[in-house]
């Protein structure tokens, strides 16, 4: 095996899965909650000792904080602060969000865009409006009075970075990330609930675009690589002819 051929070409493989989490991260820049991934790599080592090349190890999940927006939606919620919404799908399998952007259903819940159900919240079908405090309390106001109709608590893990994503602002929990931890929002030094508001994207545009062109860049030497040792064996080869 041509080491020199084996290590730019992994090189390769490897920038040109880190270029598609880029372009990942910059395709929902503009989505609600959504959070960047990173990819990480590791050598590739030889039995004989040494390093043979380079590949991609995964990708992992960085949850730091979006910007907080004001938003038009009556039923759009942020968190500032550490935390997930929990939600649940019509099975009542349970997924974690931070994409705070429901709309109320027929029957009362608060859905995302997806139909996944905010747990522990559901509204009556006479209210005109409604309000959650930064604790989590939902009140709605109807024609004669004012009533509590549920707490929003919030999701929070022992290693967040270990959750399972799915599509980017969904995330199940796994063995390595812990079970759930529900907390009350609003306490002192805790997240709040911001009501009227959503959470955007974590994704900066110009810190993408700088990692694409170094990516970019990353490729082409191994490219580069990848031809150097290919003359190399072609001119190695025509010696060995004469």
């Amino acid at each position: 095996m041509n080491r020199a051929l084996y290590a730019a070409a992994t090189g390769m493989a490897a920038q040109q899965q880190n270029l598609e989490t880029i372009a990942d991260n910059l395709a929902n820049s503009d989505v609600a909650g959504f959070k960047a991934a990173s990819t990480t790599f590791t050598d590739i080592a030889s039995p004989a000792g040494g390093t043979l090349g380079t590949a991609a190890a995964g990708t992992h999940v960085m949850f730091t904080q979006g910007k907080l927006e004001r938003s038009g939606g009556p039923f759009d919620l942020a968190i500032d602060g550490t935390g997930f919404f929990a939600v649940t799908d019509a099975s009542g399998r349970r997924a974690f969000t931070r994409d705070g952007e429901f709309s109320r259903a027929a029957d009362g819940t608060l859905r995302s865009a997806q139909g996944w159900r905010l747990i522990g919240v559901r509204i009556p079908a006479d209210a005109l409006s409604a309000t959650v405090t930064a604790d989590g309390v939902v009140s709605t106001q109807t024609a004669n009075s004012k009533k509590i109709c549920g707490r929003i608590r919030l999701a929070q893990f022992a290693s967040p970075e270990y959750l399972e994503s799915a599509g980017g602002t969904l995330f199940f929990e796994t063995k390595s990330s812990g079970r759930a931890r529900f907390v009350d929002p609003g306490k002192s030094a805790g997240p709040a609930i911001k009501f009227g508001m959503l959470e955007r994207s974590n994704v900066t545009i110009v810190e993408a675009m700088m990692q694409i062109l170094a990516a970019q860049r990353a490729y082409e030497a191994n490219a580069k690589g990848v031809q150097a040792a290919d003359e190399m064996m072609r001119i190695a080869d025509n010696l060995s002819r004469d």
